[in-house]
């Protein structure tokens, strides 16, 4: 076996899901993992990544790593954070209905940059699909993952986890404090 394929069938045979593998400077290996949705892990349930998840891991990639020989300097796992990268068509089901962030590799209309809502295209012919408004009307950008550069969860901040599906956000607070001058 080579690293890559160490790597991922170590985290996957742990029932995780390899999400990015990164060589960084000086020797950083850095691994990112995620929990498959409706799996019980040892660490507890929820759907995010917890430190007690990155150190089982971490702890048998040593070995392996060590075993197979793998050159590095220092390994980092950790979870795909709130601005997850999507890579697979799995990661874009998994995600339908989300706000993700979209970077074309060809611009469209003058554009390479898109963020919007998250869903599969319609009809017989595979992909994806993102509503969004563009200022002056609804908008749908109909795409294949070929044509992306990079696509990412867009971060919801309410310290509370992701809301559920089609939940709108809260209104935002205003607040009316201080002094004019």
């Amino acid at each position: 076996m080579n690293g890559p394929v160490a790597i991922e069938t170590t985290v996957t045979g742990l029932g995780y899901e390899l999400v990015e593998i990164e060589r960084a400077a000086q020797g950083l290996l850095r691994i990112t993992i995620d929990r498959l949705p409706g799996r019980a892990y040892p660490s507890g349930g929820g759907e995010f990544i917890t430190v007690e998840d990155c150190e089982l891991v971490t702890r048998q990639l040593q070995y392996v790593l060590e075993v197979e020989g793998v050159d590095y300097h220092r390994l980092e796992v950790s979870s795909p954070g709130l601005d997850r990268p999507l890579k697979t068509d799995a990661h874009f089901a998994r995600f339908a209905g989300e706000q993700v962030r979209i970077t074309l590799k060809q611009p469209f209309q003058g554009r390479k940059h898109y963020e919007g809502r998250l869903a599969a295209a319609p009809g017989p012919e595979a992909g994806w699909e993102l509503h969004f408004h563009d200022g002056k009307a609804d908008q749908v950008l109909g795409f294949a993952l070929a044509e992306l550069r990079e696509a990412r969860l867009v971060p919801v901040i309410d310290f509370k986890g992701r809301k559920a599906r089609g939940t709108p956000p809260p209104a935002p607070v205003q607040e009316h404090g201080g002094h004019e001058e």
